[in-house]
């Protein structure tokens, strides 16, 4: 395990530990590295191993494998590498929007357009097709 170089009261948590990486590597790949790190944890709802794995397909500055190679040792060394949850309740409601009125019109001119192409559509297809057999 390696050693962890930050004093913290509280159990640190993977941004205690990207911190103390940006203090240690003060260089603009491992920043970028760091960066990249970051945002794939927004992507993957903070689960390091998630975020890593995505990494692994994209190109990392020169030098940020290191970096990623002791941020993932630091988080396995802490338990906070895979960390899942799934959503609240409360979190799920908040990403429904409420339906308005003006998309209710919207749906229904979407809806009604939709319906005036598929009927040109048939009967262009249609008429083509008779002046081909001469059905009427």
């Amino acid at each position: 395990m390696p050693p962890v170089s930050y004093k913290c009261q509280w159990m640190p948590n993977l941004y205690d530990i990207i911190a103390e990486l940006r203090r240690e590597n003060q260089t603009p790949s491992a920043a970028k590295t760091l960066d990249m790190v970051v945002v794939e944890l927004g992507q993957t709802r903070d689960n390091l191993r998630l975020a890593l794995i995505h990494l692994e397909e994209r190109a990392v500055p020169t030098g940020g494998r290191v970096v990623i190679q002791t941020l993932s040792d630091r988080a396995r060394a802490e338990g906070v590498d895979d960390y899942s949850v799934p959503l609240t309740p409360e979190e799920r409601r908040a990403s429904l929007e409420d339906v308005d009125r003006s998309q209710y019109g919207i749906a229904i001119l979407l809806g009604g357009s939709a319906l005036l192409v598929t009927l040109l559509a048939v009967a262009v297809t249609f008429a083509a097709l008779n002046q081909i057999f001469h059905w009427v």
